[in-house]
Order: structure tokens, then sequence, then C-alpha cells
């Protein structure tokens, strides 16, 4: 039986075979804050056109209200997004059915490094976990399940991203 995911990554990967740069594809985002002069709310919108707008707060250790999501909330979504897709794919792939999927991320910072109150203390997430519950249908063997677990690690994107993060530049335009 092949499976939908096999049937809709077929003409990619042999498209990407034939012309490599096909595969390079750019991810976007952007901030759309009606009142620039609002410390503490902005939206986001995540692909442009797709009309989705998530409003985003600052979190209350660093003095915001904490009343929207924050970026380090929507760092977490994105991982958790993108390690249930790869779980609920590579299991597509591996004829394996799941029966109950959720995927929780939790990230840990000192916000003393975001506050510039102490040089040693890093800005930025300390720890990020990621709790993977999940449960398939009986008689697959655990050889196969423990596949499924490495290979859904290995092509999460945002997960890998975070293990070897890119340069990252910053323009400021006037």
């Amino acid at each position: 039986m092949k499976s939908n995911v096999y049937e809709s990554q077929k003409p990619l990967k042999e498209s990407y075979r034939i012309d490599p740069s096909l595969a390079m594809v750019i991810d976007h985002a952007k901030t759309t804050g009606k009142n620039a002069s609002d410390p503490f709310h902005s939206i986001v919108e995540p692909m442009a056109g797709c009309g989705v707008s998530v409003p985003v707060g600052v979190h209350a250790a660093v003095g915001g209200l904490h009343d929207a999501p924050t970026p380090g909330d929507l760092l977490c979504a994105a991982l958790a997004a993108c390690q249930d897709s790869a779980i609920r794919m590579v299991a597509n792939l591996m004829e394996i059915e799941l029966i109950e999927l959720e995927v929780s991320v939790t990230a840990t910072a000192d916000v003393r490094g975001a506050l510039m109150m102490d040089k040693l203390v890093p800005v930025g997430f300390q720890q990020m976990k990621c709790e993977v519950k999940m449960k398939v249908s009986d008689g697959i063997e655990l050889e196969k399940i423990e596949r499924l677990h490495w290979a859904a690690q290995q092509c999460c994107v945002i997960q890998q991203t975070l293990k070897s993060p890119p340069r990252v530049d910053t323009i400021f335009v006037m």
C-alpha cells in the first residue's frame, strides 16, 4: 500500500534530483502591529496572505503583561508543530497508524540575560524539552517505533535548526 505522503513526495523528489535549486524554499513572517509605540503588543503574520495573524505579547518576567503568546511561546509552538508534522509524515511513510499524538514543548530561560543584568547570563533559552505522547495501532514492533522516533527527529526542520542554528543577519531600514 502506497501512502499519501509517498505519493505527494515522489514527484517532488524526482524534480529535486533533476534540479536541486527547486528544493530551496523561503519561509517568512512579519510583524504588523498597529501601534508601534505600544511596548507590550504586536501582531505577527506567519505567512503572507494566509489570513492568519497572531497577537504577540511580552512575558511578565521581563515586565510585560503576558496577555498574549510571547515570542518564546511561538518558538515552542513552532517546534511542537514541526515535530508533530514530522511524526505524522514519517509514520505515514512507514505505514504506522497513529491513534493518538500530542507534542508538548517547554523552554527555560534565565531572563536576567534579556534584561542585561548579568553579562555571564546568556540571552535566550538555556533548555528546551519536547515531550511526545503517542499511541500507535496494535502489533507494531518496538524496533519500528524506535525508527519512527529517530527519523521524525532527523527530519524535523525546527529541531535541527535549533540544534545547529544558522547565521542570523539583522538589517535596520529607516
